[in-house]
């Protein structure tokens, strides 16, 4: 190779080296430029949600997560998909999860199914066994005869009308614990058609959208031309705020778990061993204003309501917790007891935050019509926690499903405040329960986004160092 040819190789290589930095310089200063200020349909500036998350809720979380009580998940990743033939399950590795041995689990976790539905005894030895065998989370173990006639009144109640999510059945063979701490939601390399039909369907048919109005960036229809979004911008700002809150979670929802697969990217894989990390580039075809016409502002805007959202709930269900009834129980009565108070000091930081979204805003109007709305939007939401069958990739489902039920629990408890507020301190209420899954996927869901707002400020600081 002749010296003149070596020296313009190497030229080429500067200048695209300088116009890499020149790019990422260009995309911090449009992303910070571009998410930042007051959010819609709300009263909250994003960095106010930016610093309360960094330095109050985010370390908290974190460590709760880590908890025994928090880290296992019993989820039934083998229900068929009810709205298409499968194309099978993915083969990727990365796709696979591991479930938990029952040699792992916690004895007070694997010894029965629900706080809600305990099995009673006809003598006081079988009693105290069952009450052992079933304290999931919620009842502690001194029972009141009014406490075990209220429970005999939940094994009558079904409560599904409350319910945004369909619950997976704990009790089916096919259900098994997940250690969540060693099936991290992260890059799997599961994409293409499969993957968009999960979104597209859930975008298409569940967000009281019409076929007619296009959706921005939607891969499976052909783009129209000059419309960049703006008509679908023009339709939802036309909906009433309900409509506009649903598609405003969804779209936040799908942000966050994007946000999770570039900050935990497969980047290398050495003799075996991988190594995962952020991804600029995976960052910035997802959410770049420039490559996503706009859209990847948008989009990261309602990760910031949707954290709100999640927020609000965990300040309103703290009296549930607060009761001294309330145990999370998993047979480790030190741990428990650290658990318990570790959650109510995160409930104390939720109550703090000053600028909380007004879910009394919502369903407000003519009491006939409200109610109406408000059981639409229950079932569209319920319909999209059964979508989360159909996803292929194992570990992406189940992710998918924790939280869209965590988000489904949080809209359960916004809409149950009346019921929450007559909560009896020292026995049980048949208006309001959760069960431990449910709690278990709250407090992991909001852990995501918390992570999700955390991520979006490192990958601003790597675009910074990049420049």
């Amino acid at each position: 190779m002749s010296q003149g040819v070596r020296r313009a190789g190497a030229g080429q290589g500067v200048a695209a080296a300088v116009q890499l930095l020149v790019t990422l310089s260009f995309l911090r200063s449009v992303v910070e430029a571009q998410v930042t200020g007051v959010l819609d349909d709300c009263l909250c500036d994003i960095d106010s949600i930016d610093n309360f998350n960094t330095y109050k809720i985010f370390p908290k979380i974190k460590k709760l997560q880590e908890r025994d009580y928090f880290r296992y998940y019993k989820v039934n990743l083998k229900r068929p998909c009810p709205f298409w033939a499968e194309d099978g399950h993915c083969s990727i590795k990365d796709c696979h999860v591991e479930p938990c041995p029952e040699s792992k689990i916690p004895v007070g976790i694997k010894a029965g199914h629900s706080n809600k539905y305990l099995k009673m005894a006809n003598n006081t030895k079988e009693l105290e066994d069952c009450e052992q065998a079933n304290k999931l989370g919620a009842i502690n173990s001194t029972l009141s005869n009014q406490s075990k006639e209220a429970f005999i009144d939940w094994a009558r109640y079904d409560d599904s009308r409350d319910h945004f999510c369909e619950l997976d059945d704990e009790r089916s063979p096919a259900a098994q614990y997940v250690d969540l701490l060693l099936n991290p939601e992260r890059y799997t390399g599961y994409k293409g058609t499969s993957a968009w039909r999960v979104w597209n369907s859930i975008y298409e048919e569940n967000c009281f959208k019409p076929r007619s109005v296009y959706r921005p960036l939607n891969p499976l229809v052909p783009s129209r031309g000059e419309d960049d979004g703006e008509s679908f911008y023009t339709w939802l700002e036309g909906l009433c705020l309900e409509k506009r809150v649903f598609y405003k979670l969804i779209s936040g929802l799908h942000a966050s778990i994007n946000l999770h697969l570039c900050a935990n990217y497969l980047l290398e894989e050495t003799w075996g061993k991988p190594s995962w990390g952020p991804n600029i580039k995976e960052f910035k075809r997802r959410f770049d204003p420039v490559e996503t016409k706009g859209e990847g502002p948008r989009r990261l805007k309602n990760l910031y309501f949707l954290y709100l959202i999640e927020l609000r709930a965990l300040s309103k269900v703290a009296p549930y917790f607060e009761r001294s009834i309330v145990d999370l129980y998993t047979g480790n009565a030190e741990e428990d007891a650290d658990t318990k108070t570790l959650l109510l000091n995160i409930f104390q930081d939720t109550k703090s935050f000053p600028m909380h979204f007004d879910e009394k805003s919502m369903f407000a109007g003519d009491k006939k019509g409200a109610k109406s709305l408000k059981e639409e939007f229950r079932l569209h939401f319920k319909n999209i926690s059964r979508i989360m069958d159909c996803v292929g990739c194992d570990k992406c489902r189940l992710w998918g499903k924790l939280q869209t039920q965590g988000l489904g629990t949080a809209l359960k408890i916004l809409f149950s405040e009346k019921e929450i507020q007559k909560l009896p301190e020292n026995s049980p209420s048949k208006g309001f329960q959760l069960t431990r899954q449910e709690i278990v996927a709250l407090l992991n869901a909001f852990g995501r986004l918390s992570t999700s707002i955390r991520d979006l400020q490192n990958f601003k600081v790597l675009l910074q160092h990049s420049r």
